[in-house]
């Protein structure tokens, strides 16, 4: 997929998938703001498998679902 999506758009088509992007393009957060959908699927480490084998220069690995609100984030 060579198109360029907006976060609304990979969120929408996407909805409760890892997605890899490529290229993506930020804001001054940091926050992914559009970029090119590589690869999606329910497993994340099937993503992240993805992501080694393209071998990308650049790159983000997005989560499109709800976290459950047991979850813990690490930063």
């Amino acid at each position: 997929m060579d198109e360029i999506l907006t976060i609304q758009d990979i969120h929408a088509r996407f909805a409760g998938e890892w997605v890899l992007v490529e290229d993506p393009r930020t804001n001054a957060a940091l926050e992914v703001e559009s970029g090119k959908v590589r690869y999606h699927s329910k497993d994340r480490d099937e993503v992240y498998r993805k992501a080694v084998s393209l071998k990308l220069k650049r790159f983000a690995v997005l989560y499109t679902g709800k976290m459950p609100e047991d979850a813990a984030v690490v930063l």
